[in-house]
């Protein structure tokens, strides 16, 4: 992977290059840019395709506590380094909440949004002490104590002995502060009237972590032309277990863009 010295730390990406429009992906919590490998292979042709590692995970170190503002200012200083000047931003899950914040902070930067299984507020009330509780016993006693509660919420029925063997190696100091970026992220529902730019919404309906609901609210808020896409059967990361689906819902939105 490449690097780059970004806002105090050093971020890992890769970039498929090329002439085409530029799509930036975001991955979702836990997971790093290689869950967007179907999406990479469907749009390389087309379209230069960015992904990267986040703070806490991957290749990229938090040096600190850090808030998804921040992680929409490294996609922003990362188009710059790259010389791009405006993309298609999307991403799933974090991503989405981060590629959301990049429209607010930046909207003459986003030609477009693609929101994977994502939301615009905070964590549900009855979630938060579940997830307090996985949090601990993943920093007491590894990630093998919670990975398999952790894949169904995320992926579903399959095998993850890839991402298992990832999130071994994740350092506690790195998941504690992904962690508390995502619970403790703020609500920009009342501010998803001030985003006008075309959205595609892809949302699992079977979805654990974040209900079908959520992506309504985000068709209904986007003050621009948006479409809402449900796959269904699909999980939390639907884009790698209904990657078919999900990668022709992509394709048909980017074309109609051009």
């Amino acid at each position: 992977m490449a690097t780059a010295q970004l806002n105090g730390t050093t971020i890992h990406f890769e970039d498929t290059g090329g002439k085409g429009p530029a799509v930036v992906l975001s991955h979702g919590f836990l997971m790093d840019h290689s869950m967007f490998d179907a999406q990479v292979a469907a749009l390389r042709a087309t379209h230069r395709v960015v992904t990267w590692d986040e703070r806490g995970f991957g290749g990229t170190h938090a040096p600190g506590d850090f808030t998804y503002w921040d992680s929409a200012r490294d996609v922003l200083a990362l188009m710059d380094h790259l010389g791009i000047a405006k993309a298609v931003v999307g991403g799933m899950s974090q991503g989405g909440f981060l590629s959301l914040r990049v429209a607010l902070t930046a909207p003459e930067r986003v030609e477009a949004l693609i929101l994977l299984d994502t939301q615009s507020g905070t964590e549900a009330p009855e979630t938060v002490e579940p997830y307090n509780q996985l949090h601990a016993a993943w920093v007491e006693h590894g990630a093998v104590a919670v990975q398999d509660v952790i894949a169904g919420i995320i992926l579903g029925p399959g095998d993850w002995q890839e991402w298992f063997a990832k999130w071994a190696v994740l350092q506690p100091e790195q998941f504690t502060r992904a962690f508390n970026c995502l619970m403790h992220r703020d609500d920009i529902t009342d501010r998803l009237g001030e985003i006008t730019c075309p959205a595609l919404i892809v949302h699992g309906t079977a979805d654990v972590a974040i209900p079908m609901a959520k992506a309504e609210v985000l068709r209904d808020g986007i003050a621009g032309p948006t479409t809402l896409v449900p796959v269904d059967g699909g999980p939390h990361a639907a884009n790698m277990t209904h990657a078919d689906e999900v990668n022709k819902a992509i394709v048909r939105f980017l074309a109609a863009l051009s």
